[in-house]
Formats: structure tokens, sequence, C-alpha cells
């Protein structure tokens, strides 16, 4: 699984004009499932972004997690994080996960945070969305479980 978490001081997600899915302080994460990612790939995403020190405390120091701030989280399913671009001029989207398992494994993305009493808000899985974001840094991270 990959995922740029984007550090935001709010974000907003839009389909066909409708706001679906907003936050206030916290992260906003781009979720895509490859095809070859299982239950331990979700787990590790999962914990490393609620976990991952990437809020100012009081010092202004990179030292607290979405946890310690008691921020909220709005995940974006976006399989073009698996794009291959090695060959010719258009990627190539083959090792991204097929949309049925890929919507069940970022459907259990956003309940495993949630279980840690984040609240979550999300995109429409496979809609064109819109994307609108005050990024708070700039801080944006990437994260591939395949790197752990």
């Amino acid at each position: 699984m990959r995922a740029i978490l984007q550090r935001v001081e709010s974000a907003r997600v839009t389909v066909g004009g409708e706001v679906v899915g907003s936050i206030g302080e916290g992260l906003l994460v781009f979720l895509g499932c490859g095809e070859d990612d299982r239950d331990e790939d979700l787990d590790y995403l999962v914990d490393k972004s609620v976990h991952l020190r990437i809020f100012a405390d009081d010092e202004g120091r990179m030292n607290d997690s979405l946890l310690d701030v008691g921020g909220q989280m709005l995940v974006v399913s976006q399989f073009t994080l698996y794009a291959d671009t090695s060959r010719g001029r258009r990627p190539s989207f083959v090792k991204a996960m097929k949309p049925g398992p890929a919507e069940e494994m970022y459907e259990r993305f956003v309940e495993r945070v949630a279980e840690y009493d984040i609240e979550v808000e999300t995109g429409v899985f496979g809609a064109m969305m819109d994307v609108e974001l005050v990024n708070d840094g700039p801080v944006t991270i990437m994260i591939d479980s395949r790197d752990r």
C-alpha cells in the first residue's frame, strides 16, 4: 500500500459540486492499494499514519502525532499512486489492485483508523473528485508498506 500524507489546516472533497468529506486540522491521506497488498500492509500503514510525529509540539518541533493533537483524517482513494511511468509517455496502472478488492481494503483502512477514536471523513471511492486543502507547513510524506 502507498499513501501520501499531507498535514493540513483544513481539507475537503467534493463530487459533482457537493461536499462529501471535510476536516479541520489533521491529515489528508491519498491511499493507493497495490495488487499484492495484504493485511500486514494495511496494519503497517494505519499504525504509521496515526502515530507519525509530524505535528508541531509547544516548542514548534515535529514531535506530536495525529493522536496527540486530536486531529482528523480525510482519506481519498488514489490508484494513480501505482502509476508506472518507466516506459513511454502513458502511465500504466497494472500494479494497482483491482477496484473491488481495493475498495474493500480502502474501507478497512478507514475503519481501522476510526478504531483509534479519530474522526475520519472520506471521498467517494472511484469517483472523479475535487480535493481542496490548506497544506500546513507544507508537510507532505510518502509511505510505502513495502519499505518497512
